[in-house]
């Protein structure tokens, strides 16, 4: 799941530029977008149990394939779409470029963070990151953009804070892979919140950033034998499907997004990270009562962080209607 784009609750700061922004403004009928939305977020949810078919393989090596066969698939769709010719604008924006780039970083970190924790057995500690994301964009909010921090929204935040200090002092660990997974979504979130750039034109260029010096590891990899593309069908076949698995359920999303309010959307994301947490009881990764109070805890904060947000979308529609 580590690529979907988080509804970020950061004021964007100035736009860098815009590439194809009306592309992003038609919306769907309500019913086909909470379809779409729904297909994406179940699809990363579920993503675990497709990684862990790739155990045969290292993260690093899952990751160079993925954007491999995601840039293909990713210009397939921009030409189709009829937003090549925008996408091939940001090659005149030096600053946009360089920026796509540190989002690539970002992105491909979260990428091989999410991967080994998969093919580790660590499933519900990704599901504890994805679950403390949307609480520490608030805290990107509040601290870099400014933005409101309602009575509601801190107690959101305290009580995420109490369950990783539950996790540190009961559990006695530090979640390392939760906490890395949030920030790097966070820091991703935001950096790509303030480029005004089409959603799928900026995947396009971060997979292709990542791409070109993958193909040239790939070959070192493949020709020193230790890649496993050409073991045997099943392996290629696999690695090279790790392209659709980060572009479709993207895809799904981007359709729903136009379509859904943001509260909507908001609640709408912690589906993904329910699945995680069933997938990874279901391989029978450790779960003892001591975690249970962390969930717990984060499940709290969201609920709290929900009901803001529904809340303040009540608030707007009535202010709009008066």
């Amino acid at each position: 799941m580590t690529e979907r784009p988080a509804p970020a609750p950061a004021t964007p700061a100035t736009p860098t530029r815009v590439s194809g922004a009306s592309a992003d403004a038609a919306r769907l009928d309500p019913r086909r977008a909470a379809a779409a939305l729904l297909s994406g977020y179940v699809i990363w949810g579920l993503s675990p149990l497709f990684y862990k078919l790739l155990a045969f393989a290292s993260p690093a090596e899952i990751v160079l394939h993925r954007a491999i066969w995601s840039a293909p698939l990713l210009a397939i769709l921009l030409v189709t779409a009829r937003r090549w010719t925008p996408a091939l604008a940001v090659l005149a924006d030096k600053r946009l470029l360089g920026l796509l780039a540190v989002s690539a970083v970002l992105i491909g970190a979260n990428w091989w963070t999410f991967i080994f924790a998969v093919n580790s057995g660590q499933v519900l500690e990704i599901s504890l990151g994805y679950y403390i994301n949307p609480l520490m964009n608030v805290a990107v909010g509040v601290f870099v953009a400014s933005e409101r921090f309602g009575r509601l929204r801190g107690v959101a935040v305290g009580l995420a804070a109490l369950g990783v200090v539950n996790q540190i002092v009961t559990v006695g660990e530090l979640p390392v892979i939760a906490l890395f997974l949030a920030v790097t979504f966070t820091g991703y979130g935001y950096l790509r919140k303030t480029l005004a750039v089409d959603g799928r034109i900026g995947l396009f260029w971060e997979t292709v950033i990542i791409a070109l010096p993958s193909i040239v590891v790939l070959g070192f990899v493949e020709f020193g034998g230790h890649g496993h593309f050409r073991e045997g069908w099943s392996q290629a076949g696999l690695l090279m499907l790790s392209g659709a698995m980060t572009v479709v359920p993207l895809l799904f999303f981007i359709m729903g997004a136009r379509g859904l309010s943001f509260a909507v959307i908001g609640a709408a994301q912690f589906i993904a990270p329910t699945l995680q947490f069933c997938v990874g009881l279901l391989y029978g990764e450790v779960f003892t009562p001591a975690h249970a109070v962390t969930f717990v805890l984060i499940w709290a904060g969201l609920a709290v962080f929900v009901a803001d947000l529904l809340l303040y979308e009540r608030k707007k529609r009535e202010k709009a209607r008066s």
